[in-house]
């Protein structure tokens, strides 16, 4: 006999849970729901995502619901795809020449009848506040409410009330960063600033093209970098001295930090003929695996020695295996999903970097890590004594309720929370920013209701922490 799984018939309005999060015991979650009351309505400081600046500089209207929703969200159609839902049925871009879907209904309904394999996942959790916070949606998306749910979404983006700018007022953000290659001319952030529209809209500085010599095109990068920055890139000294005018030339549109996505936290720090002759290497072609790794690793500390000197945070992001599938990285391209965890170690890989400059109170670098057994191990210990490092929030697998408590059980009694920045949310889903804020409050409101109800921390010291985490840590780390 088989069985087959029955759909919830009920498509009843269903709304939020507005204890969603909170603790289940009474004390503490009158505490928690205390707590965010005087903080769930605190501007948005979103210091590190990856949204179009397009879409602020043109404000033009979000093509349809599929378009806003599925096709640019990996943690969306990698969902579907480990379902055996090929990306290509739901619109995602191929670039070896082959056909994706283009009816954008259709892609909606194949995210609807599979809405249920998103159950108890942040996704389903930042989507559905999506849909009833921003559009009013309240009922279930289903097979059943599939065109009924797109037909209102898509109604709701004819107004001008859901455009870009729009939206970016309703969700009350007071500053967002992009992140750009140093070979974008940014025209997008200077039609931002041209236009006269207030809201703030930053770049940020992430050179993985031009200092990852295993990064594709990377002679060729560097070659355009050169003319960009009117040096000779050909020559180690004119390759240092372009970063510095490009890293100046992003501070001109906002940039306060840097953001490194390396595959480990590796550093050196070589001496000049040795880092030149590596750098020759990369731009041959001649590098291997290791020679390339310490490469990227020197660049790290080069990049920090920068920092010093015209005051951007330095951002570190490694441990992801990225772009594991070849087959979709040939088909697809980078960021469709197949970036997965490793593990990574940071006490011995940063000696070298730290070493150099890990005890400069001027210096700010904020680590960010996909390997939850360090955080207690390694990221804690460090944080909690070189004044240059910082620990970034659980992030990107672990930007969920259960990942966010962990990491503050395991960081806060070695680093505290002020060795913490805040939240960040990281995303190219426009929408799921104020729902990604909105779970990090709950999440440490909980969490603090825990350790008042606990004898850990007065309740008077909860509330000053909760705004903290809120907001005042992420815009202090980032210098905005």
């Amino acid at each position: 006999m088989s069985l087959e799984r029955a759909d919830a018939p009920d498509i009843s309005e269903q709304g939020l849970d507005p204890h969603r999060l909170f603790p289940a015991d009474a004390t503490s979650r009158k505490i928690a729901t205390e707590l965010y009351a005087t903080v769930k309505d605190l501007p948005i400081v979103s210091p590190h995502g990856h949204t179009d600046p397009r879409w602020y500089a043109e404000n033009e209207a979000f093509p349809d619901p599929a378009q806003l929703f599925i096709v640019p969200d990996h943690y969306v159609f990698r969902m579907l795809f480990s379902q055996g839902i090929d990306l290509s049925q739901l619109g995602v871009p191929r670039i070896d020449g082959g056909l994706s879907e283009t009816d954008s209904r259709k892609i909606w309904r194949t995210f609807a009848e599979n809405f249920h394999l998103f159950r108890a996942t942040p996704s389903r959790m930042w989507l559905e506040h999506s849909f009833q916070e921003v559009f009013g949606w309240t009922k279930r998306i289903s097979a059943q409410t599939a065109d009924e749910a797109y037909d209102h979404i898509a109604d709701c983006l004819t107004r001008p009330e859901f455009r870009p700018r729009a939206l970016f007022e309703r969700f009350n953000i007071e500053v967002i960063a992009t992140t750009e290659s140093p070979l974008d001319d940014l025209k997008w952030h200077r039609q931002i600033r041209d236009s006269g529209w207030k809201g703030r809209v930053v770049t940020a500085y992430r050179p993985d093209a031009v200092v990852d010599p295993e990064f594709e095109g990377f002679s060729a990068n560097v070659e355009k970098f050169g003319e960009l920055a009117g040096e000779d890139t050909t020559s180690w000294q004119g390759y240092l001295n372009a970063h510095r005018v490009r890293r100046a030339y992003f501070k001109s549109f906002g940039a306060t930090s840097s953001d490194h996505g390396h595959a480990t936290a590796r550093t050196e720090n070589l001496p000049a003929a040795d880092a030149e002759a590596l750098f020759q290497k990369a731009l041959k072609g001649n590098c291997s695996p290791e020679e390339a790794d310490a490469f990227r690793g020197h660049m790290l500390t080069e990049m920090a020695r920068m920092s010093l000197e015209d005051g951007l945070v330095l951002q570190i992001h490694p441990g992801s295996y990225r772009n594991h599938s070849s087959g979709i990285m040939a088909a697809h391209g980078r960021d469709k999903g197949f970036d997965i965890p490793t593990q990574t170690s940071y006490v011995k890989a940063l000696k070298p970097l730290l070493d150099a400059v890990g005890l400069e109170k001027d210096l700010s670098i904020i680590l960010f890590t996909l390997d939850e057994t360090a955080y207690s191990r390694e990221l804690a210990p460090l944080a909690g004594v070189y004044p240059t490092l910082k620990l970034g929030p659980a992030w990107w697998f672990y930007d969920s309720p259960e990942g966010m408590r962990r990491y503050r059980e395991l960081t806060t009694e070695t680093a505290g929370f002020y060795n913490t920045v805040g939240f960040n949310d990281d995303t190219r889903a426009f929408c799921s920013i104020p729902a990604r804020h909105d779970v990090a409050r709950r999440v440490d409101c909980a969490y603090l209701a825990s350790l008042v109800t606990s004898g850990r921390l007065d309740e008077d010291e909860a509330y000053e922490v909760a705004h903290d985490l809120t907001y005042r840590l992420a815009k202090q780390a980032y210098r905005l």
